[in-house]
């Protein structure tokens, strides 16, 4: 059966071997265990599943969470020669009556539904009149009230399996789980412990970097004019904010779109529709975009606002570099973020979660903080207490010059005791700079030792300053409605000169990838082909393909075997064409 296996992932993968992993929770998938399968988004879960489905007799039901992801997987199933359908609120009656119909004669071998329509009785009588040999459980954290996107309707599963005369078998699959929300799964869904597969939470192809105490629009600026011909996702954690964003970037010249679940589910489809397909390059969302969002080529995940867990952060960072090509994740720290996610999850309906919420925001906030390898802080999280430094994130690299700013930080300290430690950072800013506002002069701060000490610097400069400052834990914030910043202990020793305070340089921005003449002539032609084929790009060839249609530089259809992603089925469907572009080149 193995063999098989091998077979069919050369076949319609172009992989001649398994990743790390997936060899052993597909072989317990065919002798018959159930299984949980847990891999980093861009690890090769669904290979998990999708072997088995051609391996097996009958057809695999796929319980995906989101419309998006079942079309993606969808499309690139059958642009890959195999035949799979989906059933969703996104079709007609006629549509899903006729979809169901050929999956009872045996026309799929995949079938993905939503988890919602597993509540439906008829629906479950339908799936009776079917053989099938495997229920995979895509997203399967969504089943566990400790995970960090628990929904009821994921609850219905652990019953799918009962419904079968010949019980299929369940696999699991997940990229983000601690340890207490594995146990859950495998509760739920009947898997021995045992059975649980896991390749590490390591993504050795992105680099993790936390960026704060900076003007972050000036940052994210420079950071896009540098890698305007890559894909991103910048990830905001309100409407308002996706907005100001969007309109800021789009008046920069930015390729952008935004998604967020204020506007229309028209909008929303084109939006992701253009981003999918590479007419936009930027997309500027909440976390309602991305969960399944199979675009393999996106470079950089960039949080202008800090996200609410790290379950959220790895998932939502992870959907860079899917490709195994270089990614970025950066976090654009600010202390105010902290406050927002606090007053979002005070707005949480369910009050018995708030505590536990409360607890992941301040491990997100740890994070941002730790000055260790922050790939192995994340690692860690996750209950994978070996991992060792990764030598290349934000902090493992980082030698920016260290400058003394201890004087300017006592000026600072000693400005918000003499104003009574009662305002805002906006307002100790105006005083330090000289500014003649009219609530500085109303308070009379004009006759302050401290005012205009720091008249030299920008308004904006200050407040950065004060923004390392509140990270170094030198300046504390009030958790009222109105942020009122005060001098913590640690700030106290400053003031009183028993500690010296160092900051380092701001971080420079990078370009991810190499221009390369050829990628971009190969790129242009993946993006047309996909047009006329009506499928995003990354369903003909991922980035990594093109990168390694460059590097070897095939003169015949043997050759492009050799090619990483190519398998005889997209060969003989897309192959000519690239063939021809690198002759021409």
């Amino acid at each position: 059966m193995l063999e098989k296996a091998i077979e069919q992932l050369n076949t319609y993968f172009g992989y001649s071997s398994f990743r790390p992993g997936q060899e052993s929770v597909i072989e317990k998938v065919i002798e018959g265990e159930n299984a949980l399968c847990v891999m980093p988004t861009g690890g090769g879960k669904s290979i998990c599943y999708q072997i088995p489905a051609l391996v097996l007799d009958g057809t695999t039901i796929v319980v995906s969470p989101l419309i998006s992801l079942m079309k993606d997987q969808v499309d690139a199933l059958t642009a890959a020669g195999i035949s799979a359908a989906f059933l969703n609120s996104s079709q007609s009656p006629y549509e899903m009556t006729k979809t169901l119909e050929m999956a009872k004669s045996g026309e799929y071998k995949l079938l993905y539904v939503a988890p919602e329509r597993l509540e439906s009785v008829s629906f479950m009588n339908d799936l009776r009149e079917m053989k099938v040999p495997l229920i995979a459980v895509d997203e399967a954290h969504c089943i566990s009230q400790w995970g960090h996107d628990f929904r009821p309707s994921y609850r219905s599963i652990g019953k799918l399996a009962d419904c079968f005369p010949d019980r299929p078998v369940v696999l699991a699959l997940t990229a983000t789980a601690t340890p207490v929300v594995r146990e859950d799964i495998c509760k739920q869904l009947q898997i021995k412990q045992q059975h649980t597969v896991m390749t590490g939470f390591e993504r050795e192809n992105l680099s993790f970097s936390v960026v704060k105490g900076q003007d972050r629009g000036k940052f994210l600026r420079e950071y896009l004019k540098k890698n305007d011909k890559d894909a991103g996702i910048i990830y905001a954690a309100t409407r308002k904010t996706v907005d100001q964003l969007y309109d800021s970037l789009k008046k920069g010249g930015v390729s952008v779109a935004k998604y967020h679940a204020g506007l229309s589910e028209e909008e929303r489809e084109h939006a992701q529709e253009r981003f999918l397909n590479d007419e936009v390059k930027v997309m500027v969302a909440t976390n309602a975009f991305g969960m399944g969002i199979d675009k393999s080529n996106i470079r950089f995940c960039l949080h202008y606002q800090l996200p609410k867990n790290m379950e959220s952060y790895y998932q939502e960072a992870g959907r860079a570099g899917r490709d195994g090509l270089p990614g970025e994740c950066i976090v654009l720290y600010s202390s105010q973020d902290v406050q927002l996610q606090r007053f979002l999850i005070d707005q949480s309906l369910e009050r018995e979660r708030i505590p536990m919420e409360l607890e992941k925001l301040q491990g997100m906030v740890d994070y941002c903080h730790t000055e260790n390898c922050l790939q192995q802080f994340i690692i860690h999280y996750f209950g994978d207490l070996d991992a060792s430094s990764c030598g290349k994130c934000g902090n493992c690299t980082d030698n920016r010059e260290s400058h003394d700013v201890t004087k300017e930080v006592q000026m600072v300290l000693s400005c918000i005791v003499r104003m009574g430690q009662k305002f805002g950072k906006g307002m100790v800013a105006q005083v330090l700079t000289g500014s003649r506002n009219k609530k500085v002069l109303d308070f009379g701060f004009e006759d302050l030792p401290t005012y205009g000490i720091l008249k030299e610097h920008s308004a904006k400069d200050v407040t950065n300053l004060i923004e390392f400052m509140i990270s170094e834990e030198l300046i504390g914030v009030s958790h009222g409605s109105m942020p009122i910043i005060y001098v913590t202990e640690k700030g106290k020793d400053v003031l009183l000169s028993k500690v010296t305070v160092h900051r380092k340089g701001t971080v420079v921005t990078k370009q991810i990838s190499d221009d390369d003449p050829l990628f971009e002539e190969l790129r242009l032609l993946r993006k047309n082909m996909a047009a006329e084929a009506g499928v995003p790009p990354f369903v003909i060839f991922s980035d990594k393909t093109l990168r390694d249609l460059c590097a070897r530089r095939p003169a015949t259809e043997d050759e492009m075997l050799d090619v990483h992603g190519i398998g005889i089925n997209k060969m003989e469907k897309y192959g000519e064409p690239f063939l021809e572009a690198i002759r021409e080149f």
